[in-house]
């Protein structure tokens, strides 16, 4: 009939072979399998059925897909929920559907290959017997804390249970996925084995179980696993005793408390439930657990990192370019020009992640030495903590050379500049470049600030120079700012967006102008520290304000780290370019006339002489209004003041049209800046607050400060028709 419902594809297929031994293969539509409400009903159904089946005696669960086992919850199911009982109530109903599995007559095995994260870890814990993978795909945890959710199908009180309190404890709280070794080794999985012969062993083991002869450990065959004890006498006195707990768990939370400083509601749940577990029974764990889910899923904090988690993966399929017929260009070699810590980091991401060949130039063999010896640290250093074998290293390693000269880069795709910086200089190795590369070769240029079309007038072939802005630590920071200046083709900009998305980051395109978006954000929200210093705030007050605001560091310790001088310098840039509003506080110049660079020369705001301790050094008020006697002032002005400053500029960017997005603007700003997670980037804060509230908070600051915090007319406008940037 033509107006039949149409019934969703299945999730699950069923196999039963002549041992009894039946497989559930998970092959939802789509990329990935995700429980949804389908899947749920799908695999209650088969539950029903299997258990009703004299022929069956045990239940082998695989993935039909390529490299994914079972990525978690459907988060467009969890949307959908109103209110916290709702939340409640479907976590209940998870649960109801694994205890199924748990206490089957029939023995469940995971044979796990790929992501099984969240309601898949859940899953698996819920089976007697797990098995997989020991390849790179296969990872296993539980993020939900970094969604703002908590494990809502058990987790919380089956994990600790099987690997004990203090390893649950460091998977849950943090959100963290651990490799199949890493698994083993905690008692999270029972065996490894290669991809190619998982599903057979799975059928194996399940034969096994069936049959009573796998927890003998006969004949070599693997014995199931207690709780795996590598410090047997330290968890007997943490974990086993009462009073043991009650230390561990006091010690969690104040741990917590220092991490979040309170902002995140989620880890201090999951945590009481997991205590409620131990201390009133799992009954009540569980309980706790489900009001926690019910709760946290309706949570604002949880509704901006949703939306964050959405934007990542709208991001991951957005080529950077508007017309969907272009595509990226075949990139085979690149070369890194410049051997300092962004050079270094820049050729780690492309030798290890997008596991190309790259060549690194310096003017010297003393540069070379330096970038080469920067890669080879991160790779030692994975070896130490047992992320990768010596051998993976060295083979990764291999991919790297290093010149003073042009020599070998004939051949090359893509060049990356990470040069001072300086106009004249970066121009110098344009023009030296396209002396002698092939007329297909992309020109990119790592800087923070200058305008790249000022770079491309010294190019031949201006459609293929293209802005690649990454962060320091390159290894470790997320973001890669992609900048098209006006003669950038775009086949130039997808390759651009395509390497970066293989060198692991999360990639967000926007025009030319001078600071681009993030660089050009920032500068107005360091000035208003420097200004804050200038009236009598101390450094301490000034970047505690903005921790507690959910910065992961203040924008005085982060001057430090980037560099005084650097700042300056590029303060100098934005004044050219911008005028009056860009004015930075008069103390930044007699700072860097003081020789104060920050953590490079040991001299900064703060004290560099090897103390844990971070301490501010006193004599970096000399000189200022009011010496070294501050003055108290309200941390939450403080906090107010920097973060207006950070989320009028970006809306002026994208009145201008930097920014393609407001969700650009988000995920640059909390993947590239540190903006809080929780807050949603600086459009989300914005619609939080009402657009409206923020323009008049702005006004109230413009009438006592001046013209800087003058609202950008995009804002006003916004205000006076009610409008949002994230939908109605």
């Amino acid at each position: 009939m033509a107006n039949e419902t149409k019934k969703p594809a299945p999730c699950l297929r069923r196999e039963v072979d002549e041992q009894g031994i039946a497989t559930l293969t998970l092959d939802c539509p789509g990329p990935v399998n995700t429980l949804s409400d389908a899947l749920n009903a799908e695999m209650d159904r088969l539950i029903s059925e299997i258990e009703a089946d004299p022929k069956v005696r045990a239940i082998v669960l695989v993935s039909g897909k390529k490299d994914s086992f079972l990525a978690g919850a459907d988060l467009e199911m969890l949307s959908r929920v109103k209110t916290a009982a709702e939340g409640a109530a479907l976590s209940r109903g998870g649960k109801a559907l694994l205890a199924r599995i748990e206490r089957s007559s029939r023995p469940w095995v995971a044979a796990v290959h790929g992501a099984c994260l969240g309601g898949g870890c859940e899953v698996i814990l819920a089976c007697r017997y797990r098995i997989a993978t020991d390849e790179k795909p296969t990872q296993i945890g539980l993020p939900e804390i970094q969604l703002g959710l908590l494990p809502g199908a058990g987790g919380t009180q089956r994990l600790p249970r099987r690997i004990g309190i203090q390893a649950a404890l460091d998977i849950i709280l943090a959100g963290k996925s651990v490799n199949a070794r890493k698994a083993l080794s905690l008692g999270l999985v029972d065996e490894l084995v290669p991809a190619a012969i998982l599903a057979s062993v799975a059928r194996r083991r399940a034969a096994e179980l069936a049959a009573g002869t796998l927890q003998a450990g006969e004949g070599g065959r693997p014995k199931l696993r207690a709780v795996r004890k590598p410090n047997a006498l330290a968890r007997l006195a943490l974990e086993e005793t009462p009073v043991g707990r009650r230390v561990l768990f006091r010690e969690a939370e104040k741990q917590l408390l220092r991490k979040t400083r309170g902002n995140y509601p989620a880890p201090r749940k999951a945590l009481a439930a997991i205590r409620t577990g131990y201390e009133k029974g799992i009954e009540a764990g569980y309980e706790a657990e489900s009001q926690g889910f019910g709760e946290l899923t309706v949570s604002p904090e949880a509704k901006q990192l949703v939306g964050i988690f959405f934007a990542q993966q709208a991001l991951k399929k957005d080529p950077g370019v508007d017309d969907p017929a272009v595509r990226p260009l075949p990139v085979g070699r690149v070369a890194m020009l410049g051997g300092g810590l962004m050079g270094g980091g820049i050729a780690y991401v492309t030798i290890q992640n997008a596991g190309l060949s790259i060549r690194l130039k310096d003017k010297d063999d003393s540069g070379v030495g330096r970038g080469l010896a920067y890669v080879r640290g991160i790779l030692d250093e994975q070896v130490q903590k047992k992320r990768r074998t010596r051998a993976q290293a060295d083979a990764t390693f291999s991919r790297l050379t290093g010149t003073t000269g042009y020599d070998g880069m004939k051949g090359v795709d893509l060049f990356i500049e990470a040069v001072f910086e300086d106009l004249e200089l970066k121009r110098r190795v344009v023009r030296e470049v396209e002396a002698f590369c092939k007329e297909s070769a992309i020109f990119a240029s790592n800087t923070s600030s200058l305008p790249i079309a000022r770079i491309a007038e010294a190019s031949r072939r201006p459609e293929q120079v293209v802005g690649m802005h990454y962060f320091s630590p390159v290894h470790k920071m997320p973001l890669l700012e992609v900048i098209r200046q006006a003669k950038t083709s775009d086949a130039t900009v997808a390759t651009a967006v395509a390497v970066g998305k293989k060198q692991g980051k999360t990639v967000i395109v926007v025009r030319d102008g001078v600071g681009f978006y993030t660089s050009r954000t920032l500068a107005p929200y360091m000035g208003e520290a420097g200004f804050l210093l200038e009236e009598g705030a101390s450094v301490e007050a000034i970047d505690q304000a903005l921790v507690q605001f959910g910065f992961p560091v203040g924008p005085l310790q982060l001057l430090d780290e980037v560099g005084i001088d650097l700042a300056g310098h590029v303060a100098k840039i934005m004044l050219e370019a911008y005028g009056a509003r860009m004015t930075p506080p008069p103390g930044f110049d007699r700072l860097a006339k003081e020789g104060r660079a920050g953590r490079k020369n040991k001299k900064g705001f703060y004290l560099y002489d090897g103390k844990k301790k971070k301490q501010v050094d006193e004599t970096v008020y000399d000189g200022m209004p009011g010496g070294r006697k501050r003055k108290p002032m309200d941390p939450e002005a403080i906090a107010e003041r920097l973060a207006l400053q950070m989320a009028n500029e970006a809306a002026l960017c994208l009145q201008e049209g930097i920014l393609r997005s407001p969700r650009d603007g988000d995920i640059g700003a909390v993947f590239g800046l540190g903006f809080p997670p929780f807050r949603g980037g600086p459009f989300r804060w914005m619609d939080a607050a009402g657009v409206a509230q923020i323009v008049r908070k702005l006004e109230g600051w413009q009438a006592k400060l001046g013209a800087r915090f003058a609202p950008a007319p995009l804002l006003v406008d916004m205000a006076k028709q009610g409008k949002r940037f994230h939908g109605a």
